[in-house]
């Protein structure tokens, strides 16, 4: 330990920056292995199982469901540190927290999560819960999802996908079938015009699942999606979302009743302003081995990383054992060898009771778990998002099993 150097006043083996799910799952796998001091840097008290939250906006079931408190889900033997970080300074591998603290490390694994930054939409602040706007997108906000849905009488409802990354790439288009589903049960769906803005070029990057989800498209009767358009302006008073046409350079205004926003996502801030960051903002890794291009002694996963794949908790699942056996590695002098193949999945609602199940790697092709066709809608993987993944993430992924 460096305990005795001045500038050095608190030392860990291994310094986990985040306690979401990728920071609990690394922590949990680390916590087994004996002698490693495993410090966790997480400021919030609570923590949010956020693939539920598609399900909460659409009225299943309340947020509260979907909330741990922080404290519960700290690994036996990991010290918490109740704080975030203010910065870091890779070349002495110590950070200092918002409280002043510096704290050293032997290794350090970033696991801070992604940021959402509503204040790049002009005219949006204070007015998501009114005037037909909401959002899945935070604790704060889910719930103005199913109000805004189950009180829509009809006109323009509108889903927007923003061009920048964002977490559970998926989630906007869900969020967007539900309504559609609710929209029908309420009597409401002829007149409702459903429309979907893009700034990605298609539905979905893996043409499997795209050809899939254009068939519910139709199937739905939703309007032609609007792709490569970015959302950048709401005005309310007269109800309009400002878009800009990537392709064309031009401004597109749309009407709206109801309007769902995706917020701009970027790294958090302190990584953006920090060593550690690529030019993009997030965490600069080795795609395979998720330890840190210019700092060895740096590891990243999960969305504040620069891993190119999407940013979900599928991903952190299969990225986390990879994380901690190049962590163990590291630690005992040997090379990191095991490699991440850019696994994620995604499991798209398509309406109350069905869901199709993507599941890809780093070149798009399907990786899938079962034997069946899995781009086809199923009753069954809906169960499986509704009652088991949120049992397999509380009690497997997040103690470390699964």
């Amino acid at each position: 330990m460096h305990g005795h150097q001045s500038q050095k006043p608190v030392s860990h083996r291994v310094v986990i920056v985040g306690g979401g799910t990728a920071g609990i799952s690394v922590a949990a796998r680390l916590a087994r292995v004996r002698g490693i001091d495993v410090e966790l840097i997480e400021p919030s008290e609570t923590h949010d199982y956020q693939p539920l939250w598609t399900l909460v906006g659409a009225g299943v079931l309340r947020r509260e469901k979907a909330r741990r408190r922080e404290s519960d889900l700290i690994p036996r033997g990991v010290r918490w540190r109740r704080d975030a970080v203010a910065s870091f300074d890779p070349d002495r591998s110590t950070l200092t927290t918002r409280r002043g603290d510096v704290v050293g490390y032997d290794i350090l694994v970033v696991a801070a999560g992604i940021q959402l930054d509503w204040k790049k939409i002009k005219g949006l602040e204070g007015n998501i819960g009114r005037h037909g706007i909401c959002s899945n997108y935070s604790f704060d906000t889910v719930e103005s999802t199913w109000d805004a849905i189950r009180n829509f009488r009809g006109g323009d409802a509108v889903f927007t996908h923003l061009a920048t990354p964002i977490k559970c790439g998926g989630a906007p288009q869900k969020t967007m079938y539900l309504a559609d589903a609710a929209f029908r049960r309420q009597g409401v769906r002829d007149a409702a015009r459903i429309q979907f803005y893009s700034g990605e070029p298609l539905i979905f990057k893996v043409d499997r699942y795209a050809k899939a989800l254009n068939k519910v498209i139709l199937r739905k009767g939703i309007e032609a999606p609007h792709f490569r358009h970015n959302l950048k302006e709401v005005r309310v008073e007269t109800r309009e979302a400002i878009f800009d046409d990537l392709d064309h350079g031009t401004e597109v205004v749309q009407h709206f009743d109801l309007l769902h926003i995706t917020p701009p996502m970027s790294a958090p801030d302190f990584i953006k302003a920090s060593p550690l960051a690529a030019a993009t903002g997030w965490v600069e890794v080795d795609k395979l081995s998720c330890r840190h291009t210019r700092f060895p002694n740096v590891f990243a996963l999960g969305d504040c990383s620069s891993l190119p794949t999407s940013k979900t908790g599928a991903a952190i699942h299969k990225q986390a054992p990879v994380v901690v056996a190049n962590v163990r590695a590291v630690l005992d002098g040997r090379k990191p060898d095991a490699t991440y193949d850019g696994y994620t999945s995604c499991p798209l609602v398509t309406d109350y009771g069905s869901l199709i199940l993507a599941e890809f790697d780093y070149d798009g092709k399907p990786s899938e778990t079962f034997p069946f066709d899995q781009s086809k809608e199923r009753w069954s993987m809906y169960m499986l998002k509704r009652h088991l993944l949120p049992q397999l993430y509380w009690h497997g992924m997040l103690k470390g099993r699964a």
